[in-house]
């Protein structure tokens, strides 16, 4: 099953994969490990191996493989020796390894671990940039070779669960690889004895996962929260937006212990964003997913702690200046401050079938992702804010007919003037004002959507952008407006304020309602919705958090 795109033989390294370093560099890298001599066919490091180390080889030769899987063989990734390193990306977040390292030819290494290659590239901006460009440089060039079978997820295209878990591989960079089924075909399934309600499967170092969940997968390859005993973190980020992941990131450069939480992955809408137009310092538009994914490598270096998918459901206080953050699972984080940037929940339709469709045709993103189900095919678009327009300009450049439903009685009452404009000059874009969606048709699949103003449209796809509701229903005992938004600041409310006398303070700037509590983002009451501003508001709320923590 897939071995016939295998590559063969051993990846000859770059020098951005294997840097050579100076004299000098060597030693200060070496004085980080601990020494260990190694003989042949021992391994420095195996597959699924939790906290394994960075190892930096003094003499004799690692090589690199894929292990064997139940129907392939095993594959020599790249070969390693003297004063290289083996290693990668998923070190800085405490991924199990996917790969594994067996000694070839008997020498010394030297073991970094986890929290010694974290407090070197603290400490070492040097060798930071050469190990953090190498990591990257690796993972990028693992996702089309044989390591990519380690993960692999099987499903049918049309398939919103299959999707899930596309998105959540590709939002927290993980080397995969997903086999899309035409609908009813299995027959390269049929080794393994699957049947189609065991869809989608994610086979995980070529063990099958049935009726595969984002969840299950992290939990299989070492990614859910697993607290250290007694372990106190300074912050907990709950949401992985743009605004969380700025928290994140600047309360990790700036020395606190950082863990970020999502419920599904990091990104938020902004990574379901086809194009950003209005950030600063990318005049030529970036896309949601490629600004997302930088932030996201930016976040491991600095050292934060990235779990997801991994849903906060509850906030208590045990101490003045103690909080129990309670997962799903009933696993609790104990930190000193909170920042919430739990986002909002996408709004859907009333209507008949919708939830059918979900499943295969209603999207609530416009990224390559859910192009590759739609491109060329006719798809409608509902909503009149940014978000919309970006979407239904990103699908017709990629040769889909696109209906924009848009329920006000023009387009520039939400919507930036360029965007509006260009709109309207798209000959594959139709766009119907005034108008809205009221029903849906297909039989497995989306076929068609009826719009009140036209009636019956064809169209294989639903992207639906009618905003969102704050994700803030976990939170009860906070202070929020009567639509759910967090006050903050000088917005909370009076009669909240009794509970600060003792402190001898009010709320920081960013601080709710509960001392050492703090929101930013979508999720608080007056933000302004945008991905700039989002970003500002995460930052801004350290400098808050920073204040707090020294009263």
């Amino acid at each position: 099953m897939g071995a016939a795109d295998e590559q063969v033989g051993p990846v000859e390294m770059d020098a951005v994969m294997a840097p050579t370093l100076s004299d000098d560099q060597w030693a200060r890298l070496v004085a980080a490990g601990t020494p260990e001599d190694v003989a042949v066919g021992d391994y420095v490091f195996r597959t699924g191996e939790s906290g394994y180390d960075l190892i930096v080889i003094e003499s004799g030769e690692i090589e690199v493989v894929r292990d064997a899987l139940h129907w392939v063989g095993e594959v020599v990734i790249t070969t390693m020796g003297p004063r290289s390193f083996a290693g990668e990306l998923g070190l800085l977040n405490g991924q199990g390894a996917f790969l594994s390292a067996r000694v070839t030819e008997a020498g010394r290494v030297h073991r970094v671990t986890r929290t010694g290659l974290r407090t070197l590239m603290n400490e070492d901006d040097e060798l930071c940039d050469l190990i953090l460009h190498a990591l990257w440089a690796r993972r990028e060039s693992l996702r089309t070779g044989p390591a990519a079978m380690t993960l692999k997820f099987v499903g049918t295209g049309s398939s919103n669960d299959f999707l899930a878990l596309r998105r959540f591989a590709e939002r927290l960079d993980l080397v995969h690889k997903a086999v899309a089924l035409p609908a009813g075909d299995l027959g390269t399934l049929d080794p393994h004895d699957i049947t189609v309600n065991d869809l989608p499967v994610a086979f995980v170092q070529g063990e099958p996962l049935l009726r595969a969940t984002p969840g299950l997968v992290a939990e299989r390859l070492g990614l859910s929260y697993q607290a250290q005993a007694d372990e106190i973190v300074d912050l907990v980020v709950v949401g992985g937006g743009p605004a969380g992941l700025a928290a994140a990131i600047y309360g990790a450069s700036e020395g606190l212990s950082t863990v970020l939480l999502d419920a599904v992955a990091p990104g938020g809408q902004a990574a379901a964003t086809s194009r950003i137009e209005n950030f600063l310092g990318f005049p030529f538009g970036v896309s949601g997913g490629d600004l997302i994914g930088q932030a996201i490598l930016q976040a491991l270096k600095f050292g934060v702690r990235v779990y997801a998918p991994c849903e906060a459901t509850g906030l208590t206080r045990i101490a003045p200046d103690l909080l129990d953050v309670t997962l799903s699972d009933g696993r609790l984080i104990r930190a000193r401050s909170v920042v919430v940037t739990s986002g909002a929940a996408y709004r859907r339709l009333d209507l008949d079938r919708w939830q059918d469709f979900e499943r295969s045709g209603v999207y609530y993103a416009a990224t390559p992702l859910e192009l590759r189900q739609v491109q060329g095919k006719p798809v409608v678009v509902v909503g009149g804010a940014n978000s919309a327009g970006q979407a239904a300009l990103y699908l017709s450049a990629h040769g889909s007919p696109v209906h924009l439903v848009v329920r006000g009685d023009r387009l520039g009452t939400r919507m930036s003037s360029y965007l509006a404009d260009r709109l309207a000059d798209d000959p594959r874009v139709r766009v119907h004002t005034s108008s809205n969606v009221v029903g849906l048709d297909g039989d497995g699949t989306l076929e068609s959507v009826r719009i009140d103003s036209v009636g019956d449209v064809d169209a294989r796809g639903l992207f639906c952008f009618i905003g969102a509701t704050p994700a803030t229903s976990w939170l009860p005992t906070l202070d929020r407006d009567a639509e759910g938004f967090i006050r903050t600041g000088t917005d909370v409310a009076v009669q909240t304020l009794a509970q600060w006398q003792g402190l001898g303070r009010e709320p920081l700037p960013f601080e709710t309602s509960a001392p050492r509590v703090f929101a930013a983002g979508d999720v608080r009451r007056g933000s302004m919705k945008r991905v700039a501003a989002a970003v500002g508001e995460g930052s801004s709320a350290v400098a808050s958090v920073h204040r707090a923590l020294a009263y």
